[in-house]
């Protein structure tokens, strides 16, 4: 959250990553003749029937019929911020046999390679701008490979590229058949809410689906995948069948789960659906600054923004009131705890928000965790506050090397973190209301990218919030990322979503609820949480932040969410019909704003 306007703060994450995505080695060679077996296996190479048969990143691929090379129709695609344009395309292949892999494109840094081949992967480029150029290289599939993607890309910042004629030209692949039955299906997580479960992988399997009591619950595209939505202490029996495009398997043997009982942050007293914002108490902006009595009654929980350390690794927070030199119109001590007390009596809750954009937290020794606990209670007992939000930014929180599972962390800062906040929710008992509100760096980007990487050179906060929700998910009351000043990040459905229209929601949302693999590994998967503890983190207005959605775009992601209505190209994983409400940053920047985010929500829900 930021105390001033919006300042984008773009991670070196994506760019160091993507530095190494490819080696420019150009591997042109001469296309031998095809024998007498050989034919061409890419389907829809001239992108005749648009973009059947190929996937690509985010909305880079678009078919066009001006320029072709042959046909009437060819690829344009246009790379954007991290998204290098990427289209690719599984193909079904023998072992053991020689392929030929052909495409005619236009423009700079044109990437045509295959990945998957069994020997070594491969890769040609186009350097140059101009006419249509063919790129040709070959490869040797490996003793058991029986499938390849091919795939085009450019380059970060070209403009667009055009692409046609792809062929790949070899022994044709043994027919599709049904895959086998999974076995060993197994349970490897359980919450209040969630199932994770595991199975061995099933050789020419595509896919998977989970059923729960006979009906499909969930698809994976690996042998694992997490069931949310449950009821707590609730025997659930599961089976999984594996497909391609041949079709599904029989299912296999069942397995039975039992959730745990209760948590979710125990009995907070939230409405059903619940209005989230920032109060600017500290400190003024170009907003203006809210006198607690005048925050209108649409807002169900008010963060008090902010409460700041005295250093960035004492632990020790402090919290007071915007100095009057600053904000003119500021209540005193004793209207600001007894407007509190008025609201709470309305039900609404009033929280401590720490952090914030200038807020650095490291709770780095026992020392400055047991600090923590002891000033934030005293904030908390000061104003007779109702719990606390955790908005650490920047480099609060970051992953040391050699700290690969979200489910054990090994960091000091995010061990002392949650011990804290363990501490804290123990004090107060089961009315307490904790929530976080972490960047899509810090969550999301975990799906890509975890702390430094099994080889290092990542940066160490990507996915650093992971462990922290996954430790205090049965004590968390609400979750409501930030979907602003946000640079692109890929969704469940592999592709990359960027910020201020309702896609960029639902695809963020939906990683939530669904759960997923951190950092791609399968056997590590975020078990998805409640629909009652997720809200959706938007900016109150244009000035507000980077990612600002319009009423309209808003509501388009709450009918998919909720209904599973209007989604566009992403499709949710479930439909989350108790998906807890919506934040926003912040009650001041909505009532400079005229109110047109509280009025819409209260508008949507009927308030």
């Amino acid at each position: 959250m930021e105390r001033t306007g919006p300042t984008v703060r773009l991670s070196g994450l994506l760019a160091a990553a993507t530095a190494a995505v490819l080696a420019a080695g150009a591997l042109v060679a001469t296309a031998p003749a095809a024998g007498a077996a050989d034919v061409d296996l890419a389907r829809n190479g001239g992108f005749e029937s648009g973009l059947d048969g190929w996937s690509c990143t985010a909305a880079s691929g678009a078919v066009v019929s001006t320029p072709v090379h042959g046909g009437a129709k060819a690829l344009k695609a246009t790379p954007a911020g991290s998204d290098n344009a990427k289209c690719s395309q599984t193909i079904t292949v023998k072992p053991n046999s020689s392929y030929t892999l052909s495409a005619w494109v236009q423009g700079s840094y044109v990437y045509l390679g295959a990945t998957g081949t069994g020997t070594t992967d491969v890769s040609t480029w186009t350097q140059s701008p101009g006419a249509w150029k063919q790129l040709t290289t070959t490869f040797t599939t490996g003793p058991s490979t029986t499938s390849v993607s091919v795939y085009t890309h450019g380059w970060y910042g070209t403009p667009a590229h055009y692409v046609d004629d792809l062929t790949l030209v070899g022994p044709g692949g043994d027919p599709v058949v049904i895959p086998a039955v999974p076995a060993g299906l197994r349970a490897t997580a359980i919450t209040s809410s969630s199932v994770a479960l595991s199975w061995n992988a099933v050789s020419g399997a595509s896919g998977y689906h989970v059923y729960r009591g006979g009906t499909k619950v969930a698809t994976a595209t690996g042998p694992s995948a997490t069931v949310t939505g449950l009821s707590p202490s609730t025997a659930y029996s599961f089976q999984v069948t594996a497909a391609n495009a041949a079709g599904e398997s029989a299912k296999s043997a069942a397995v039975t789960a039992t959730t745990t009982a209760g948590g979710g942050g125990g009995d907070t007293g939230l409405p059903a659906r619940a209005l989230v914002g920032y109060l600017h108490s500290s400190f003024a902006n170009g907003s203006g600054y809210t006198r607690m009595a005048d925050v209108p009654d649409s807002w169900d929980v008010i963060n008090l923004a902010f409460g700041e350390p005295t250093s960035v690794t004492s632990g020790d927070i402090r919290f007071s009131l915007c100095p009057v030199a600053e904000c003119p119109n500021v209540e005193s001590e004793a209207e600001f705890k007894a407007a509190i007390k008025a609201k709470q009596a309305a039900g609404k809750k009033v929280l401590i928000s720490i952090g914030g954009q200038n807020g650095q937290v490291q709770l780095a020794s026992t020392a400055a965790r047991d600090a923590f606990v002891t000033s934030v209670s005293k904030i908390i007992d000061t104003y007779g506050l109702d719990g606390l939000d955790i908005d650490f930014e920047g480099h609060s929180l970051s992953l040391n090397t050699g700290d690969t599972d979200f489910r054990n962390p090994t960091s000091p800062v995010i061990v002392n973190l949650i011990s804290a906040v363990k501490s804290l929710k123990a004090k107060y008992g089961s009315g307490f209301v904790l929530t976080m509100a972490p960047e899509t760096f810090f969550v999301q980007l975990g799906y890509q990218f975890y702390g430094s990487g099994p080889w290092g050179g990542q940066d160490p906060r990507a996915g650093a919030y992971l462990p922290v929700i996954h430790a205090l998910r049965d004590d968390l009351t609400l979750l409501h990322v930030q979907d602003y000043n946000s640079g692109p990040i890929m969704g469940l459905d592999n592709q990359y979503h960027t910020m201020g229209g309702a896609d960029f929601h639902i695809a963020m949302t939906d990683m939530l609820l669904a759960g997923f693999p951190v950092a791609g590994d399968t056997t590590k998967v975020f078990p998805g949480l409640r629909p009652d503890q997720v809200a959706i983190g938007l900016p109150a207005s244009p000035q507000a932040g980077n990612g600002h959605t319009t009423p309209a775009e808003v509501n388009k992601a709450l009918d998919c969410l909720i209904k599973k209505t209007g989604c566009g190209s992403y499709q949710t994983h479930g439909t989350w019909s108790d998906l807890r409400g919506l934040m926003t940053w912040s009650i001041n920047w909505d009532r400079f704003n005229n109110r047109e985010f509280s009025r819409n929500f209260d508008a949507y829900f009927g308030s």
